[in-house]
C-alpha cells in the first residue's frame, strides 16, 4: 500500500478522518515515474496534495452537506515540489535561489560537507569560520580548498557551535546511530493533539471555497512553512503572511510562496508590533509558525500563549529536526537534512547501480561517492502540505469535537516517513522517471500547469499619462505561476492575486 493512493489512506486514517470519504480522491498518472529518484517523492508529492485536498473538500462538506471529488496528477504534483522554478514576473523567469559558494564540498577524511549560505549572515559566518573574505570575489574553488583541510563533522560541529548551516555526510547506517536519530522513532510525519477544552466551533456556511473565511496567521519563511500558507490560501483561507523587518529575505521564493496571501511586516522586538499581532490572534482561526522551537516563545506567542489570547486557536508548528534531542535547536534546511540522514549517500548509491547496471562498464563505485540530491526540496513542500493538512484536519475536529489543537510536522520527520515508503528500483527510477523541466521550459510541458496571476494593485506603479487630460493609469504587469494541482469539482482552488511583496498589505483582518 506504497503507492500513492496507499499513502494517502494511511494519512487520512491515521488522524481519525472517515474512511468512506477517501472515495472522492482521484489520482491520476504514475508517481514513480513522474521523477527521477530511487525514493518514493512522486507518490509522497501526490499522496500529501491529495489529502490536503480532501480534507479541504471533508470541511466544506461538514460546513454546507455537500461532496465533492479530488483529482490530483502525478506529473503537476511533482512540478509542484519545484514551483519556485516555474513562474515568471514580467516576462522574467525565476531567479536562481541558491548562493554562489552553497553546496557541497569534499573533506580532507574522504567525505562531503553541506554548506547552506542563502542569507548572509550564514554566508559570512562561514567564511569567517575558512578565514575567507566575504566579498563577490570569494568563489567556490577558494571555499573547496578551505574545506578539504577539515574533517566533515569537525566543521559540521564547529559551524553549528556559531550557529550556521552546515550538515555533514552521512549514511543511512551512520545517521540510524546517531543519538538525535533515536528520538524520532516511532514519531508520526504529522501529529494532530487536542491541547485545550473548548466548545465546538460554529463556523458561518459558505457555498464559496472550503475555507472562505478561515483566518490564518503564517509567520514562516523558506520554505515548507510558506507552502503551508500558500496551500491554505488555495482552498480559500484568508492568509496573512508576517514577516520581520529587520530579517534578510530571499524574494526569488518569497514571489512564488506568498501567492494567493496577503503581506505585511512588523518588529516584534516592539511594544505596539506585539500588540498588533496580539489582537490578530484574538480574531484568528490559525497561527502557523516555522521558527525553532521556541523561537517565538520569548516575543509571548508559544502555544500556550496563544491559547490564552484565543482558546479556539489552532497552533500550528513546523521546524527542521523535531522537538527532541540533541539537534533540536540546531538551525536547518531541507537540503541539510538529506544530507545529515542519509538520502543523499542512499540516491547516489541508487543512481551508481544504474549506471553500473545499465553498461558494461567494470569500473569501481567512486570512493567516497559524491552526494546526490534529490531534484526538488521533497521535505520541504512535502512538510508544508503535511502541515496544512492536518491544519485542515484540526479545524474539521474543531467543528466536529470542540477543543484547540496543535499541529506539529518537522522536516526529519518527514524524510523519517519518506524512508519507511520503501524504493523505486533503480532502472525504473534513472531509467523511466522523467527529469524536471528546466526553468526556461515554462513555455514547453510546464504550459500546460500554468495560470496568470494579478499582481495585487498596491503594487502597481502608476504612470501619468502625457496624453489626453494627462490622467493616472497603473501599468500593466503579469505574473504567471502554477496553478494549484488539487482540483476539486465543486469549488475550484482560488487563483488569488500575487503581492510579489513583503509589505503589500496592512496588518489587520478583512
Amino acid at each position: 500500500m506504497n503507492g500513492a493512493l496507499g499513502i494517502a489512506r494511511n494519512l487520512w486514517l491515521a488522524e481519525g478522518l472517515p474512511a468512506e470519504f477517501l472515495k472522492h480522491l482521484k489520482l491520476s498518472g504514475n508517481p514513480d515515474t513522474a521523477v527521477n529518484s530511487s525514493f518514493k517523492i512522486g507518490a509522497l508529492a501526490q499522496a500529501s496534495i491529495g489529502v490536503t485536498g480532501l480534507a479541504s473538500a471533508y470541511l466544506h462538506f461538514l460546513r454546507t452537506g455537500v461532496r465533492q471529488d479530488v483529482s490530483v496528477d502525478a506529473r503537476h504534483a511533482s512540478l509542484e515540489f519545484h514551483s519556485h522554478a516555474y513562474y515568471t514576473l514580467d516576462g522574467k523567469s525565476a531567479p536562481d535561489i541558491w548562493d554562489p559558494i552553497a553546496g557541497v564540498y569534499p573533506t580532507k577524511d574522504q567525505s562531503y560537507v553541506r554548506i547552506h549560505t542563502n542569507f548572509p549572515h550564514h554566508r559570512k559566518g562561514i567564511l569567517d569560520i575558512l578565514s575567507l573574505p566575504d566579498t563577490p570575489a570569494t568563489n567556490k574553488a577558494q571555499v573547496s580548498s578551505a574545506l578539504a583541510q577539515w574533517k566533515a563533522e569537525e566543521f559540521e560541529s564547529v559551524a553549528i557551535s556559531r550557529g550556521m548551516c552546515v550538515s555533514a555526510y552521512r549514511s543511512f547506517e551512520e545517521w540510524d546511530k546517531h543519538p538525535h536519530s533515536k528520538t524520532l522513532v516511532g514519531k508520526p510525519p504529522v501529529s494532530v493533539v487536542k491541547i485545550g477544552d473548548a466548545p465546538k466551533k460554529v463556523v458561518k456556511e459558505s457555498n464559496a471555497n472550503p475555507l472562505s473565511n478561515v483566518r490564518v496567521l503564517d509567520l514562516s519563511r523558506v520554505l515548507a512553512g510558506p507552502v503551508a500558507g500558500r496551500a491554505l490560501a488555495a482552498h480559500g483561507a484568508d492568509t496573512l503572511l508576517i514577516t520581520s523587518p529587520k530579517l534578510p529575505s530571499l524574494p526569488g521564493l518569497d514571489v512564488d510562496t506568498s501567492r494567493g496571501k496577503r503581506t505585511t511586516q512588523l518588529d516584534l522586538t516592539q511594544t505596539d508590533d506585539r500588540q498588533i499581532l496580539t489582537n490578530l490572534v484574538g480574531e484568528a482561526d490559525v497561527f502557523l509558525q516555522a521558527y525553532r522551537p521556541g523561537g517565538l516563545t520569548a516575543k509571548g506567542f508559544g502555544v500556550e500563549d496563544l491559547r490564552r489570547i484565543n482558546p479556539w486557536i489552532i497552533s500550528a508548528n513546523l521546524c527542521a529536526w523535531g522537538w527532541e534531542g540533541p539537534w533540536k535547536d540546531r538551525r536547518g534546511f531541507d537540503s541539510l537534512v538529506q544530507t545529515a540522514t542519509g538520502f543523499n549517500h542512499a540516491e547516489a548509491q541508487a543512481y551508481q547501480a544504474f549506471i553500473h547496471g545499465s553498461s558494461s562498464s567494470s569500473e569501481p563505485l567512486p570512493n567516497p561517492l559524491p552526494p546526490r540530491p534529490f531534484p526538488y526540496q521533497a521535505l520541504d513542500y512535502a512538510g508544508g502540505y503535511l502541515l496544512s493538512f492536518g491544519i485542515i484536519t484540526a479545524l474539521c475536529k474543531s467543528i466536529t469535537e470542540g477543543g484547540s489543537y496543535e499541529v506539529r510536522v518537522s522536516l526529519t520527520g518527514v524524510g523519517q516517513y519518506l524512508r519507511s515508503l520503501g524504493r523505486i528500483d533503480p532502472a525504473v527510477a534513472f531509467g523511466e522517471g522523467r527529469p524536471l523541466p528546466g526553468k526556461a521550459e515554462i513555455s514547453g510541458e510546464v504550459s500546460k500547469y500554468v495560470n496568470k496571476w494579478q499582481i495585487q494593485p498596491s503594487q502597481l506603479l502608476i504612470k501619468k499619462d502625457v496624453g489626453e487630460g494627462g490622467e493616472e493609469k497603473r501599468e500593466e504587469r503579469e505574473m504567471v505561476a502554477l496553478r494549484h494541482p488539487a482540483v476539486l469539482s465543486v469549488t475550484p482552488c482560488v487563483e488569488g492575486e500575487a503581492p510579489t511583496v513583503l509589505n503589500a498589505n496592512n496588518a489587520e483582518w478583512l
